[in-house]
């Protein structure tokens, strides 16, 4: 694997990732039930915007630097910077946070989170970000595996599904985890993110999915530039399956990032119902 997402931290995609995970997070922390969160592809937790990669690849100045920027962005994207503002206390632009670090400080006392990385060196840096919070565990283990292993058979439950898409089979990977996640708890809920690189994949793998999990779904699309290139990634799509109606956030979010940041493209949310 040679995926290192301190090259991307900061960018488009994160941006909408991270900020449809905080109104989610915000959506199932809502009311007094305890919320357990599984993180199958965490990363590092923390992401130096100053270092090396992030200066070579120039995404997170395209992305969250413009974001923290502009004073006329929906508003669902103020969870986000709040967090943004807290990690770097108030100074200028000088780190990110991934989903480890944003789950953890959203999560209330009742609730507790397994933040999953299969690399050692990027577990090693998890572990030290997240060393010390209470009902926060990290594994060095196969996050697929792990989602449904350590997933509670009964109650609230979310999986953030986020791999690089360097293997294969990660689609087909998703779709079985997902199967198995909600036959062993029915009422597990799930954040995917997906690149969009052409409809075509994108298309084969919600239909996989609607045949393998019959939960009702949501499909958010940030299509940064029109889809003439599938050797790029032209966008990033996520599935939220099983959750809250989020179409309201997400579409703002969608469609803020595609047309701010993007070139031709646009945002799209629609929804996919149990046959």
């Amino acid at each position: 694997m040679n995926y290192r997402h301190a090259f991307h931290a900061g960018n488009f995609a994160d941006l909408v990732k991270h900020a449809a995970l905080l109104v989610l997070l915000e959506a199932l922390t809502g009311d007094g039930a305890p919320l357990a969160v599984i993180d199958s592809h965490a990363g590092r937790g923390v992401y130096d915007l100053a270092g090396p990669e992030a200066k070579a690849s120039g995404e997170a100045e395209a992305g969250i630097a413009r974001l923290m920027a502009v004073r006329d962005a929906p508003a669902v994207f103020e969870p986000l910077k709040r967090a943004v503002r807290a990690l770097n206390g108030g100074k200028a632009l000088a780190r990110y946070p991934g989903s480890p670090w944003l789950i953890a400080q959203a999560l209330r006392p009742q609730d507790r989170y397994l933040a999953c990385e299969l690399r050692p060196d990027e577990h090693a840096a998890l572990h030290a970000v997240l060393r010390g919070r209470p009902n926060v565990r990290t594994l060095c283990a196969d996050g697929y595996e792990a989602a449904v292993a350590e997933a509670p058979a009964t109650g609230r439950v979310l999986a953030v599904i986020d791999p690089p898409f360097e293997q294969p089979d990660d689609y087909d990977r998703i779709v079985e985890t997902l199967a198995d996640l909600r036959a062993r708890n029915p009422r597990a809920a799930a954040l995917v993110w997906l690149p969009i690189k052409d409809l075509e994949t994108l298309d084969a793998f919600l239909r996989d999915l609607e045949d393998a999990v019959n939960a009702p779904m949501q499909v958010a699309e940030a299509r940064m530039r029109p889809l003439t290139d599938p050797m790029k990634m032209n966008g990033c799509a996520l599935v939220l399956l099983g959750g809250p109606d989020l179409s309201g956030p997400l579409a703002a979010i969608c469609g803020w990032v595609a047309q701010a940041l993007g070139a031709g493209g646009g945002g799209r949310v629609h929804s996919l119902s149990p046959q």
